[in-house]
């Protein structure tokens, strides 16, 4: 080896050691971040014979794709869960300690107290008391119902704008990789960022994707709709009117989106498990609301004592009313939003005793919905047959999911059991996919990701490599100044 190729071979080792150590820094800089693929330093030889350093990205595209759908399946299913569980809240939390079923229960067992003790006004009182928790159990309920998907409401249209804002990022970010690859750059850092930019799309629509020779992106949601292709697809707002305000559903590329189902929800993302929420969680639960409310009216409701028992029915409100009307409501049908307006007659404020002897409709010419017509303190007729309809089985709305017959006190267990049903498989259900991910997230992390340990070791190596090259060098100069001195 001649003096000169010997200083050019150490001037490129130094070169490309220098390249491979702003490599491992780089990739030592990065240790720990999710959205960091590890840069790999490639040395080979060119048709010249020459050495060259080429930067390659650490990359795995199946366990990719496979992070990206469990990262859309847990998005979803947390989303899911946290609806249900402020559904639940709505009574109370674990144990369900302020459903209208447990004040329902409370208040039968003051009618019983009551009925025991007929001529009481203190166990009046206790029991009207009771009455008022159940009517602001279901007004309480139904509010936080209303509230879900108010939330759910304002949550979708902010979901729909940052995911037009990550699809216009991605546009340009995934033309920036195409440009750079073309010209033989170096485009690590714009397919980390466009990788980055899938798993937030990702979180709130469920995707697959295609690459193209050319590394471009087509993006597809997992209904099959066009995400992406060359240009952002627009995803919009579609009010039930033709409006977009409020609105009713999303679609992609005109396509609708779909909502999610069951506990163990389908839904890929937390746009399709926003409106499981918001168009049929939320919205059976009030029907089951309304339903109970409905049943208690009908449970307390007073008939005409003065004509035939065949033709008192339907009878008119009693204890339980409607404050929107003075009708019974429809039998068998559910009367949208009567949970929220519920509440109980004014009149038994001033005289519980109503509740013992009925009268609650009664005018100042006539007294036909009174019970007790002889005025007997021991009476226990009414409250006994008050507490016999609240175990009698009545009609109730098919279509609020849990059944068309039932006892009022019944009826309101039932939809305790139905949300606890959800709510419990959601949970086993977040729980698996939440592991699911991050294991997911893990093995690609290990494929892809930064281990410190090898970097630092790979440290090492160019540290020796370094020192080699300046013994190389080092060499040389005493070989040159030998020469030099016998050439003197």
């Amino acid at each position: 080896m001649s003096l000169a190729s010997a200083i050019t071979t150490a001037q490129t080792i130094f070169s490309n050691t220098g390249k491979q150590t702003a490599i491992v820094s780089q990739n030592i800089a990065n240790v720990g971040s999710a959205d960091y693929s590890r840069r790999l330093a490639m040395m080979g030889v060119d048709n010249d014979g020459q050495p060259y350093l080429k930067v390659q990205r650490a990359q795995n595209d199946a366990l990719f794709k496979q992070t990206v759908a469990s990262i859309s399946d847990d998005a979803g299913q947390s989303r899911l869960l946290f609806g249900l569980q402020q559904i639940q809240s709505a009574f109370g939390g674990a144990d369900y300690p302020t459903s209208p079923s447990t004040y329902m229960t409370a208040f039968r067992s003051s009618l019983q107290t009551f009925a025991a003790s007929p001529s009481s006004i203190t166990i009046a009182r206790s029991a009207v008391a009771d009455a008022r928790d159940v009517a602001n159990a279901l007004n309480s309920a139904s509010t936080v119902v209303d509230q879900v998907k108010a939330t759910t409401d304002k949550e979708i249209g902010e979901q729909v704008v940052q995911l037009n804002e990550y699809l216009s990022a991605f546009e340009k970010v995934n033309y920036t990789v195409i440009g750079m690859l073309a010209n033989g750059k170096d485009a690590s850092d714009a397919l980390d960022k466009r990788d980055s930019l899938l798993k937030s799309i990702a979180g709130i629509v469920g995707i697959s994707t295609t690459m193209r020779q050319s590394m471009d992106t087509v993006i597809y949601t997992s209904d099959g709709s066009v995400l992406f292709e060359t240009s952002a697809r627009k995803v919009e707002l579609v009010g039930k009117d033709g409006s977009s305000s409020p609105p009713f559903h999303v679609e992609i590329d005109n396509e609708e989106l779909k909502p999610g189902t069951g506990g163990n929800t389908t839904a890929q993302g937390t746009l399709a498990a926003l409106f499981q929420l918001r168009d049929d969680i939320a919205p059976m639960m009030q029907n089951q609301l309304d339903e109970i409310a409905r049943g208690l009216i009908v449970s307390f409701r007073e008939t005409d004592q003065t004509i035939p028992e065949e033709n008192r029915e339907p009878g008119v409100p009693g204890l339980f009313i409607d404050s929107s009307s003075t009708d019974m409501p429809t039998a068998g049908t559910i009367s949208t939003g009567l949970a929220g307006r519920i509440k109980i007659n004014a009149a038994v404020d001033d005289n519980p005793m109503l509740l013992r002897d009925g009268g609650f409709n009664n005018t100042s010419t006539s007294t036909n919905y009174t019970y007790n017509r002889d005025s007997v303190a021991a009476y226990t007729g009414r409250l006994d047959g008050l507490i016999e309809q609240m175990g009698t089985p009545q009609a109730f709305d098919a279509t609020a999911d849990i059944g068309g017959t039932a006892t009022v006190m019944g009826y309101a267990s039932n939809s305790i059991g139905w949300i606890e049903q959800l709510r419990k498989a959601a949970t086993s259900a977040d729980e698996t996919k939440g592991a699911m991910v991050a294991q997911m997230q893990q093995t690609l992390s290990n494929e892809t990701g930064v281990s410190l340990d090898e970097e630092l070791s790979l440290m090492l190596d160019l540290e020796q490599s370094y020192k080699a090259s300046a013994k190389l060098l080092t060499t040389v100069d005493e070989m040159l100044k030998s020469l030099l001195d016998m050439v003197r």
